[in-house]
């Protein structure tokens, strides 16, 4: 980790703690299904990004006209997390739901990276994600220390937080794509989210009555859309200007640790020692991400290497001169080069069902 990359890593890091609440907040509004919960949080949160982000849509939009159909690939999946997520816990349980939704994004990160754009994920991104994993398959197993329930309930909750983990680890890595392009934090960020929030509300005006239904529901409705999701977003979108999004969804699996820490101590669920050993993995997976690149030094070596023999082939006075080479964007160049890189959520413990449902 470089000085550079440091404030990326907090930002995220808080970002995550602010979303480990979410679980824990959404028991305060058991009136308030899954769908209500989840389209209220990104919902508003997502249109309040792109409110504040309008001078710099206004600014950039020569940048993303060329780009809307990327734009709409985030949008689309900044629409299908929430409501992806909150069933799943709802279907699943608070921990099963939460924790594949969260293990499955960093592989979903770097599959992105790893087939879109070609970059070779480090053998220290694979460890933190393979312990940030089986921390979470940790906290899974915690889980059934309490009667199960239906079993196919579990395992579409257990689809549906698959379908949770990819659709966060796309929005992420469509964010930083963009911003990799030239496009602003602010209007990546806002058009992204603006027009995610934008789908979500047709979903919030179906289903959220129950939220009015009472002050802790709105209070609760309130807080989840502006705390954890519009000031968290503004953080994970700083955070995606100093790191990548493979090295941003790892350092989230410390969200899982936050919402059981929440669930011992004020929900007053318990946790097995399975739990509490997923949480030292997790928090081991954290410090190895913080400690350690996020992609291979070979790869960028490899890269540079072929730049220098490139460069270093006299031309011919009749050969054309070679274009200029891009500056390297990508999250595995040198510090020097000037880097810029880039799963609410609840806590695991007894399953929480919801009436109809918590979120």
């Amino acid at each position: 980790m470089t000085r550079s990359s440091l404030p990326g890593v907090l930002a995220v890091t808080l970002t995550a703690v602010l979303w480990g609440t979410t679980g824990t907040a959404a028991t305060f509004a058991p009136e308030a299904g899954p769908l209500a919960i989840g389209a209220a949080a990104l919902g508003i949160g997502g249109i309040l990004q792109a409110a504040i982000a309008v001078p710099e849509l206004r600014r950039s939009r020569d940048a993303l006209r060329p780009r809307r159909g990327l734009v709409l690939v985030g949008a689309l999946a900044v629409f299908a997390y929430p409501l992806a997520f909150y069933s799943s816990m709802h279907l699943a349980g608070v921990a099963i739901g939460s924790v594949v939704s969260l293990a499955s994004a960093p592989l979903a990160s770097g599959a992105l990276e790893r087939l879109v754009e070609g970059k070779v994920l480090s053998r220290w991104w694979l460890l933190a994600a393979g312990l940030g994993i089986t921390g979470g398959l940790l906290l899974c197993v915690s889980a059934f220390d309490e009667p199960t329930g239906d079993p196919w309930a579990t395992l579409s909750g257990t689809a549906l937080g698959l379908v949770a983990g990819a659709s966060y680890a796309l929005y992420s890595w469509v964010t930083h794509r963009l911003m990799s392009t030239g496009v602003s934090r602010a209007a990546a960020m806002g058009a992204v989210f603006g027009l995610g929030g934008t789908l979500l509300l047709p979903v919030l005006l179906l289903t959220g009555a129950p939220l009015l239904v009472s002050a802790p529901a709105a209070l609760t409705a309130g807080y989840m859309a502006l705390v954890p999701m519009f000031l968290g977003y503004l953080l994970f979108g700083y955070g995606l200007t100093r790191i990548s999004a493979s090295a941003a969804t790892t350092i989230t699996l410390v969200e899982p640790a936050v919402a059981a820490v929440l669930a011992v101590l004020i929900v007053g669920e318990r946790l097995s020692i399975a739990g509490w050993a997923g949480l030292a993995v997790v928090s081991a997976a954290l410090l190895v991400l913080a400690l350690a690149p996020a992609h291979s030094r070979s790869a960028a070596h490899s890269r540079s290497s072929t730049r220098s023999r490139s460069s270093a082939q006299p031309q011919s006075p009749g050969d054309p001169q070679s274009p200029a080479q891009p500056e390297d964007l990508s999250p595995s160049a040198s510090p020097s080069r000037g880097r810029t890189s880039p799963p609410g959520r609840a806590a695991p413990g007894r399953r929480a069902r919801t009436s109809p449902g918590t979120g």
